[in-house]
């Protein structure tokens, strides 16, 4: 039913506004279009289109360098530091001669009537999902003020080198627009931003589309496309298939399967490392992953590279939460790889020797990042059989994933499962902080799984600012997480894409963020 109503849906886009001239047609991953208020779902699929191309934030990604992970430049603040006096307390310089979409200013006053939309919840402009989506992924603010027309500070509840890594992500809106609507469902239906995409219509569930900001302030990115079409697909042999049928120009996550064909059509294939892993989230709370030597041992029971041959080879072996050749890998104990004999012997030093373990695991059927999440997940289920775990799985849509992912694994969103498959970003130290500081469990942050770890906890909060420190601390922080196993990693995604040879321009950054504005349609 699933691929049937998915196919219906893209046929009955092929009549609409995505045959204009200059614009790209793309297929994500998602079930639904993004909600539209500044803050978009759908994970970080939603951010990346959605997201960043039409709203932004004090701090952007630098997507400039392909051969490295992206970096942070200056976006709507100019510059950052930390206050002398107060390292907890971070003063950043706003960018002048900015306006949203809808022409009003970008100024102190619109930086701090945001960040009540997201902090305080007696705001007349509070919005509880946008709230939840920004605290989870910064859950380090205490406070914030404007200084003056364009200079603000933000205080953390406690000193952090890396603050400025997570000022990424709180987006920012149009006050005045939303003053107009008085709500976010009004409002929701003609957003403002300040990137360099606007929001010109959408149908939930079929479409959107975004077209040029012909006005944007940094004149080296104006969109060279005219408009940007977005089609939820979620199925990949649908997506693979409105690429074949040229229904859309461009798929995300296509079926690996299909990839030899597709590039002996002509269609272009892209992958580049991504700071991304998929893995189980394992719910540290309860048997059986309570014990450590059963979480090592489910990491023993895993071929990597089975699972990587699944996927067409557009993925690589995942034994950490960064990949085995990021400079702050480390050399952890634990080397997990396929070895099911060691595996057995750490469940016999746990009481489990001869026993079965039953193992239950929300997965998805689709979403931001989760690749193939179906076939992936039953090649997974059936290697750890040999190993005495009985798994099962609660199979839902993406949305209810993020939402049991956002209240914790004892939270009833999440059904009483023992581990949750749900794809993450492995950016740097503040992302990997934010998955797996203790005070962090949900719903009170992105450790769902509840790991909890003192000898972790103190090599982060040591961290200084200093690169060299910073690296360091990194390192020491990544060897510790490997050993001590709150997933089973599994892979490391290569984020494949896949678009028609009338795509030009495209760069693809080692980011989940891409830029769009240097693409273009040949005609």
């Amino acid at each position: 039913m699933l691929r049937y109503a998915a196919a219906c849906l893209a046929a009955a886009l092929i009549a609409g506004p995505a045959s204009a001239q200059g614009t790209l047609r793309i297929a994500m991953t998602a079930g639904d279009i993004p909600t539209t208020t500044g803050m978009p779902n759908n994970g970080f699929e939603g951010m990346r289109f959605m997201g960043y191309p039409v709203f932004e934030s004090l701090i952007l990604w630098d997507h400039s360098n392909p051969k490295a992970p992206s970096g942070l430049r200056p976006g709507l603040a100019t510059a950052w530091k930390q206050d002398a006096k107060d390292p907890s307390t971070w003063v950043f310089t706003l960018r002048k001669d900015v306006k949203f979409h809808d022409g009003s200013p970008w100024n102190a006053d619109a930086f701090v009537w945001n960040m009540e939309r997201y902090m305080n919840d007696k705001a007349k402009q509070y919005e509880p999902q946008a709230a939840g989506l920004t605290r989870a992924r910064n859950p380090y603010v205490k406070s914030y003020a404007k200084i003056d027309d364009y200079t603000v500070s933000v205080t953390t509840i406690r000193p952090l080198s890396y603050f400025p890594m997570l000022m990424v992500w709180p987006l920012m809106t149009s006050p005045a627009g939303w003053e107009k609507t008085g709500n976010w469902i009004e409002y929701a239906k003609a957003p403002s931003g300040t990137g360099p995409f606007k929001l010109a219509r959408w149908t939930p569930r079929q479409s959107a589309e975004l077209e040029k900001n012909a006005a944007y302030w940094d004149r080296t990115r104006i969109p060279k496309l005219d408009k940007i079409a977005l089609l939820p697909i979620p199925e990949a042999t649908t997506r693979t298939a409105a690429l074949r049928s040229g229904q859309v120009d461009w798929i995300e996550a296509p079926a690996p399967d299909a990839i030899p064909s597709l590039k002996s059509a002509g269609y272009v294939l892209s992958t580049n490392s991504y700071p991304h892993y998929w893995p189980w989230s394992l719910n540290t709370t309860k048997a059986p992953f309570s014990d450590l030597r059963v979480r090592q041992a489910i990491n023993y029971c895993v071929d990597r590279e089975a699972v990587v041959k699944l996927v067409g080879g557009m993925a690589e072996p995942s034994i950490g939460y960064f990949s085995a050749k990021h400079p702050n890998f480390g050399k952890p104990a634990q080397e997990y790889k396929y070895d099911p004999a060691k595996a057995k012997q750490l469940l016999a030093a746990a009481g489990y020797e001869g026993k079965r373990i039953p193992v239950k695991v929300m997965i998805s059927t689709s979403g931001s990042g989760q690749m193939q999440p179906l076939p992936m997940n039953e090649l997974i289920q059936q290697q750890v059989a040999a190993c005495g775990f009985d798994v099962s799985f609660e199979v839902v849509e993406w949305g209810l994933v993020l939402n049991a992912w956002r209240n914790g694994a004892p939270g009833k969103e999440s059904r009483g499962v023992d581990g949750l498959n749900i794809s993450s970003p492995s950016i740097d130290i503040a992302t990997m902080a934010r998955y797996l500081l203790s005070g962090n469990g949900g719903p009170n942050g992105a450790n769902w799984g509840h790991f909890k770890s003192e000898a972790y906890d103190r090599i982060i909060q040591r961290i200084e600012t200093d690169p060299a420190a910073l690296a360091s601390g990194t390192t020491q922080a990544h060897q510790l997480i490997v050993d001590e196993a709150p997933y089973l990693f599994v892979v490391h995604d290569l984020n494949p894409v896949m678009y028609s040879s009338k795509v030009k321009g495209f760069t693809q950054a080692q980011s989940w963020f891409q830029d769009y504005t240097k693409v273009w349609m040949e005609q």
